[in-house]
């Protein structure tokens, strides 16, 4: 009796968890522009005081980048957005595989590739949102 008084009366569907909107890709770039930047600025710095902070900072941001693209794939999309775009999977890896390489960089070419890999999910993400 207790069950049917506490059972839902409405059910509803979505293809997230919360209302559309709290998901976007912005939030891994971000992250990544600034794990390219820090390279950037390392590269013309030979303080080792800046560069062992610029580090522990670079290392920070490459791993919330690589929050948000794990929680795009693990909460955003869904099983139609793979059968949509079979590469999304693989995109995902490849993009969490270059911030992992970032992470371990100075190089700022390793920062870009990151920032590629986000743009092609953006893209794809956004045009999940028009449908």
């Amino acid at each position: 009796m207790l069950s049917r008084l506490f059972a839902p009366k409405v059910t509803v569907s979505a293809h997230c968890d919360l209302p559309c909107g709290v998901y976007d890709p912005a939030q891994a770039r971000i992250e990544a522009e600034s794990v390219k930047a820090i390279q950037e600025k390392m590269a013309g710095n030979d303080d080792p005081h800046f560069r062992a902070r610029a580090a522990h900072i670079k290392e920070q941001r490459a791993e919330l980048a690589k929050h948000h693209v794990s929680v795009l794939w693990s909460d955003y999309f869904k099983p139609p957005h793979f059968e949509k775009y079979p590469e999304l999977h693989q995109l995902v890896n490849d993009t969490l595989k270059a911030l992992s390489a970032a992470k371990a960089s100075t190089d700022p070419a390793t920062g870009q590739k990151a920032l590629d890999y986000i743009a092609r999910i953006a893209e794809i993400f956004q045009e999940t949102k028009k449908a």
